[in-house]
C-alpha cells in the first residue's frame, strides 16, 4: 500500500443525535432520519465496513429506536450510556480486534471529537455534515468488493453467536471447539479468489506475517507460475460459514520450499487455525523432501503471527537450503525463518479438506 493511500475504515462508529438522526431522542422520541443517510449505512455494509455506535443516549430508548427505524441489524458492538466516547471506541476496538486505525468516528459535536482525538489519535473523526460524502472518500472506497466482504456483517454476527455459546460451555476450551464440527478447506486460489485474498493482505495485521500487500496483477502472475502456489483456506462450522479466512503464497523447488506469505483473518485466532495450517503445510514440506523457509516481518500488530512461527518450530538459525533460494529483492526487516519438516498431527478440533499434495489441483478430505 503506498504511504499516500490512507488505510481502509474497517467499521464507522456513529453517534446517533443530530448525526445519524436529526434531533435529540430524549427530548422528542420521534426523531427523524433520513434516507440519505440509510443510504450511507446500506452502501458501506456491502462494501464490508461495518457499522457501531458510541453515543450518549439512554440505552433501553435509542435501541428501540433503531430498531423501529430498521436499522438496528446493521450496528455491531454497539455502546450507548453516558461515559466517554473514547473509551466507547476503544471497547470496540477491542471486541472487533481491529487496529485503531481502521475505525472512524462522526459526531456532532466537535468536544466529542476532540475528545476521542485526543485519547485515540489513530481513529479517524468527521463532522456530522460530512456523512453523505463518506462513500465517496477513498478510505472508505476498497478497490473491489468480494462476496465475503458483502456478507462481513453477518461473519461477525455469527462470530458473537458463537461467542456467547463458548462463554455459556462448561468444560476446557479444546472440547467446545470440537462442538463446533468445523472444517478447514484448502486449496489453489482461483482468478475469482484473487479478490478476496488480496483484501486479506491489505486488512489482516495482527496475523499477517510480512504486512505485504500483494496486487491483483501481481497475484494474477503467480497464480500462472508454476513454480509457486497461492492457496487459500475457508472454514465452516455448525454457525455458519467464516468466510475466506486465510491465504499463503509459496514458492516450491527441489530442495526448499520459500513461504513468502502467511496471513489469517484475526477472527479465527482463538480456534488455532493458523497453526493447524502450518502443520499442513510442514508435512506438505516433508513429503517433498524440502526444508521450508517463512519470511517474517515484526510489526507491533502481528506478535501472534510471530507466536505461532516459533510454536510451529520455526527458528532463526542459518542452513545451507538458503543458499538454494532465488534471490530476489528482501524488504527491510523481514527475517527468514527456518524449518526442518517431518509429519505432524492434526488438531482433532476439526476436519482438514486439502489437496494431498500441492501439485494436485481437487482437495480430498483428511479426518
Amino acid at each position: 500500500m503506498s504511504g499516500d493511500t490512507p488505510p481502509l475504515v474497517k467499521c464507522l462508529v456513529w453517534d446517533l443525535d443530530n448525526t445519524l438522526w436529526q434531533g435529540t431522542l430524549l427530548e422528542d422520541d420521534r426523531v427523524r432520519f433520513d434516507k440519505a443517510v440509510r443510504d450511507v449505512l446500506e452502501r458501506l455494509d456491502e462494501r464490508g465496513i461495518l457499522h457501531s455506535v458510541a453515543s450518549k443516549n439512554d440505552h433501553d430508548l435509542a435501541w428501540r429506536r433503531l430498531e423501529e427505524l430498521g436499522v438496528a441489524d446493521y450496528f455491531v458492538v454497539p455502546k450507548i450510556g453516558w461515559g466517554p466516547k473514547s473509551e466507547s471506541i476503544r471497547r470496540i476496538a477491542e471486541e472487533l480486534r481491529f487496529a485503531h486505525n481502521t475505525l472512524a468516528f462522526v459526531d456532532d459535536q466537535p468536544a466529542e471529537r476532540a475528545e476521542v482525538a485526543f485519547h485515540l489519535p489513530e481513529v479517524r473523526c468527521y463532522v456530522n455534515d460530512q456523512v453523505l460524502s463518506l462513500p465517496d472518500r477513498p478510505e472508505f472506497t476498497p478497490a473491489r468488493t468480494t462476496a465475503d466482504a458483502r456478507h462481513r456483517r453477518s461473519l461477525y454476527q455469527a462470530g458473537f453467536r458463537r461467542q456467547a455459546a463458548q462463554d455459556e460451555f462448561a468444560g476446557p476450551d479444546s472440547a467446545f471447539l470440537r462442538t463446533l464440527d468445523m472444517e478447514l478447506r484448502i486449496g489453489h486460489a482461483s482468478a475469482e479468489d484473487l479478490a478476496r485474498v488480496e483484501e486479506l493482505t491489505l486488512r489482516t495485521s495482527q496475523m499477517n506475517a510480512t504486512g505485504v500487500h500483494y496486487s491483483d496483477r501481481v497475484l494474477r502472475g503467480l497464480i500462472d507460475d508454476p513454480h509457486h502456489a497461492v492457496l487459500v483456506a475457508a472454514l465452516t462450522d455448525r454457525f455458519g460459514t467464516h468466510g475466506a479466512i486465510g491465504v499463503l503464497l509459496l514458492r516450491t523447488q527441489a530442495r526448499v520450499w520459500h513461504l513468502k506469505l502467511l496471513a489469517t483473518s484475526c477472527r479465527v485466532v482463538s480456534f488455532g487455525i493458523g497453526g493447524a495450517i502450518l502443520n499442513w503445510l510442514i508435512g506438505q514440506a516433508h513429503e517433498a523432501g524440502a526444508h521450508l523457509v517463512a519470511d517474517f516481518r515484526r510489526t507491533e500488530r502481528n506478535r501472534m503471527m510471530d507466536i505461532t512461527y516459533r510454536l510451529a518450530g520455526f527458528t532463526e538459525e542459518d542452513c545451507s537450503c538458503l543458499e538454494h533460494l532465488v534471490p530476489g529483492a528482501q524488504d527491510d526487516g523481514v527475517v527468514r525463518l527456518h524449518l526442518v519438516p517431518e509429519q505432524r498431527a492434526l488438531p482433532d478440533t476439526l476436519r482438514l479438506v486439502a489437496p494431498a499434495c500441492l501439485t494436485e489441483e481437487q482437495p480430498a478430505a483428511r479426518p
